[in-house]
């Protein structure tokens, strides 16, 4: 059995974050800046990817950007080969980079559903696959994987990324047996709730919704902190806020209730939405736009108590609903 590491000091260490350009990437990149980690930064897009790795060097870090689409394997191959010109080795490989679609199933473009799963499940795998012989020769490393809490319950007229996040559970949890034998490498996961993330602004739309995420919504800066807790105490799985907790277990109980309710709803607001221009936003090019860390809610954030007050709704009925079906 594997026994978690000590806290350490991420000062100097070598961090491969993908996805670092905009959202949660940006916000994980300036984390580990601030803890004195060097990094390596990939994602598709050159000029926003630039602009994070000047942000970082202000920290006195080294931050080299790396232009890389993790669909294609080669390239990610190439983002191992860069980031061991550093001090030749890695010590954290953050997974992040990922794209999502909103809208039913059959009317979503046949290549952006493709896409969706090279980008989200299959960069996931090109990174794993390279990165893996390296932790091995070292003996030591760890890969953190962001996958949200999609990868427990279905997103609502999201299937294609709900299919993506479902397959980079089994991944993770597919590598960490096979990496069970080595008690200095590390797979983990992550599992967060709803972000108040730029990304919702560079999704895929065929819904006729104008996108902005749903409440509750968690800061993605507090997300790069949990990041920077497990990279230096790794753990399987990590639910970084009280909603991913909460949902996870609420969907193993009720799982067709949730499942069917939040479709529910998400053709009511279809039905009545002002119609938005169908688009592929960054499933099939590199994000344009909002490249920043923060991007729209469909609510302002809910101070604290209410944040806390609705979670305690939200057990109170989970409870309720569970003694009438005992009953």
């Amino acid at each position: 059995m594997k026994h978690p590491k000590k806290s350490l000091s991420l000062r100097n260490k070598t961090v491969v974050i993908t996805g670092a350009s905009s959202g949660i990437g940006k916000a994980t990149a300036e984390a580990f800046a601030k803890q004195g980690a060097n990094l390596i930064l990939a994602a598709r897009g050159q000029q926003a990817l630039e602009a994070t790795a000047a942000t970082c060097r202000l920290f006195g870090v080294k931050a080299k950007a790396v232009p890389t689409d993790v669909s294609v394997a080669a390239q990610v191959h190439h983002l191992v080969t860069e980031a061991l010109t550093f001090n030749n080795r890695i010590d954290y490989w953050i997974n992040n980079a990922g794209v999502l679609s909103f809208g039913k199933f059959e009317e979503t473009p046949i290549e952006v559903v493709d896409q969706i799963v090279k980008t989200n499940l299959l960069g996931y795998m090109h990174a794993a696959h390279a990165v893996l012989p390296v932790f091995k020769k070292q003996e030591e490393g760890v890969l953190i994987n962001n996958i949200s809490i999609g990868g427990w319950m279905p997103a609502p007229y999201g299937t294609a990324y709900t299919a993506s996040k479902f397959g980079i559970r089994g991944l993770v949890e597919g590598l960490q047996g096979e990496v069970s034998d080595y008690s200095n490498i590390h797979i983990c996961a992550m599992y967060p709730g709803f972000q108040k993330s730029a990304g919702i602004e560079h999704a895929a739309n065929f819904s006729g919704i104008k996108l902005s995420t749903p409440p509750p919504a968690f800061d993605p800066n507090e997300l790069a902190a949990a990041m920077v807790k497990v990279a230096q105490r790794p753990g399987e799985a990590n639910y970084p806020d009280w909603f991913s907790i909460i949902f996870k277990n609420l969907y193993q109980i009720f799982p067709r209730v949730i499942r069917n309710s939040s479709s529910a709803l998400m053709r009511q607001v279809m039905k009545i939405s002002n119609k938005d221009t169908n688009t592929s936003g960054n499933v099939l090019q590199s994000s344009t736009g909002n490249m920043g860390i923060h991007g729209k809610t469909l609510l302002p954030s809910a101070p604290k108590v209410l944040k806390l007050t609705l979670a305690g709704i939200v057990c109170l009925a989970a409870v309720k609903m569970f003694a009438s079906r005992v009953n």
